[in-house]
């Protein structure tokens, strides 16, 4: 399907001026704590809008399509403050070796899942067993890759053992991570839920939404507020939005950015989270002409990352060329301006390529059409390419259909959020792209040895802070070297805008929706 970006730019003006207007930082607030109006906060059912459905009910799938299940139906070992303190939750402590080479987890005696049974260390177990299997750990298999084994000496207590020394944070990281499943429920966790956390699977209508009950047995004494949770799927922003206008919901979770300025300047409640997302240029670099690497270098060029953030986004995010928060320890700023947008510089990198221009133009972009964002940032690049001579084609697909060609990494490129951005490096290896191992789009044996090192030398490096430091630069020139996936910006993904008739709203570290605080005024 051929597109007209500036057809498109010129229907989107207004963003230009919205993204020019003051905009407030929400409420930060970490999940765990009681909030100060909480014991004014009356119960009922709590109406939220969504813009795309769930795709499964396993947490360690941790597409950003469940960011509205996994914190409602399960809980963590450990949580993080919006700072990046860890925190207790299902674990009431951890111990970490001196030598950082294991760490013994101790559960809470007090808690069970939806099923009636008790959390035991034999649930932890099997939810460690199955995130280290490469076919069934999905997104959390990678973080698994500093675990030799673990064992679990009585019901409550777990060491998880390390095969080298391991960085403190990549450890809390693993923790809080780790999201216990029922033992008796693992092999059917992707159709029934299997958890412990404040709501409980009331219905589901496929396409449609689903309705999540309380928990009557929830360990945090005082939650859930709200009786049910209503999660309505909406085909449109602006559909979501007129809902919230009219009354017909009492929330949107995952909206726009614009249209959460907006929405905002209306009188509406905007939360921002401390875990944005990146937007990430995906490139199967099994499938020609990406096999070519100076073609693929070129991207790192060919991105108006200011024009996408601005149109994209209405300002809210920041401009990066590796998949960073500015809160990782990875973040280089000095990326940004070497990578900047540069017509002369790809056209240098395409000639040096050597392909004719219908090789290069021998391809199709996937594009999320119920993602405004994604079909905007394809149309800025696709314009971009047009300018050095690639015409190509975008391949819109609404809802299960972009799903599931993008998580079986059925594309030649795509734009989709990545995250974990925040946190220890080589976590951002759980997501699809940046897998080192059973990629679902670059598939084994990994075709960028030199990445699987960089990862691998941060996942081991510790001791001085310029050892380090050296490890996560490798990491970054390697990136930017391979170029299989180019990062625009970081935004905020889960944004909450809501009734002023709601209190206790916050997101998680991650920017996971948590709805057993949310009560009305």
């Amino acid at each position: 399907m051929k597109t007209n970006l500036f057809r498109t730019l010129r229907r989107l003006g207004f963003l230009f001026l919205a993204a020019t207007a003051p905009v407030a930082m929400g409420g930060t607030n970490w999940i765990a704590p009681a909030h100060a109006e909480e014991a004014a906060l009356k119960g009922g059912t709590l109406r939220v809008a969504l813009l795309s459905d769930m795709t499964n009910y396993d947490p360690q799938q941790f597409s950003t399509v469940n960011f509205h299940l996994v914190k409602n139906l399960y809980d963590s070992l450990i949580e993080y403050t919006a700072e990046g303190e860890a925190v207790p939750s299902l674990a009431t402590a951890w111990q970490i070796a001196p030598d950082n080479t294991s760490v013994t987890v101790t559960l809470r005696d007090d808690v069970t899942f939806h099923s009636g049974a008790k959390l035991t260390s034999a649930d932890v177990a099997a939810t460690l067993a199955k995130a280290a299997d490469p076919k069934r750990g999905k997104n959390v298999y990678a973080t698994m890759s500093i675990v030799k084994d673990w064992t679990t000496p009585d019901a409550n207590t777990v060491t998880i053992n390390f095969k080298a020394p391991v960085p403190l944070r990549q450890i809390t990281d693993l923790l809080q991570f780790t999201i216990p499943i029922e033992a008796a429920g693992i092999d059917t966790v992707e159709t029934v839920p299997a958890g412990t956390g404040a709501y409980m699977l009331d219905s589901r209508a496929v396409g449609q939404g689903l309705t999540l009950k309380a928990n009557p047995n929830y360990w945090r004494k005082g939650q859930p507020i709200a009786e049910k949770v209503d999660f309505t799927i909406f085909s449109e922003d602006a559909s979501a939005s007129a809902a919230l206008e009219s009354d017909a919901v009492d929330l949107i979770y995952g909206g726009t950015s614009r249209s959460a300025v907006r929405l905002k300047d209306a009188g509406y409640q905007m939360v921002r989270g401390p875990g944005p997302l990146v937007m990430v240029f995906r490139i199967n670099s099994t499938r020609a002409p990406f096999t070519n690497a100076k073609f693929r270098q070129a991207f790192n060029y060919l991105m108006d990352r200011e024009g996408m953030l601005r149109v994209g986004y209405a300002g809210l995010g920041e401009v990066v060329a590796l998949p960073w928060a500015p809160a990782s320890p990875a973040f280089n700023a000095a990326y940004t301006e070497e990578f900047a947008y540069n017509i002369d510089k790809a056209k240098e990198l395409i000639a040096a390529s050597g392909l004719t221009p219908a090789e290069m133009s021998n391809w199709k972009m996937l594009v999320w059409g119920n993602d405004e964002p994604s079909v905007v940032l394809s149309q800025i690049l696709q314009s971009a390419l047009a300018e050095v001579g690639i015409n190509i084609e975008l391949d819109v697909r609404q809802g299960a259909e972009y799903t599931e060609a993008q998580l079986a990494g059925d594309y030649d490129t795509t734009f989709g959020a990545v995250g974990n951005v925040q946190k220890f490096p080589s976590r951002v290896a759980t997501n699809s792209i940046y897998r080192g191992v059973k990629n679902p789009v670059l598939k084994d044996p990994h075709p960028h040895a030199d990445y699987v090192a960089a990862i691998a030398q941060v996942n081991t490096t510790s001791g001085p802070d310029e050892a380090v430091k050296a490890s996560y630069d490798n990491l970054n020139r390697v990136l930017v070297n391979d170029a299989f996936a180019i990062p625009t910006n970081s935004y905020d993904t889960g944004l909450i805008v809501a009734s002023p008739k709601l209190g206790g709203l916050s997101l998680d570290i991650d920017n996971l929706f948590v709805a057993r605080t949310v009560g009305f005024q």
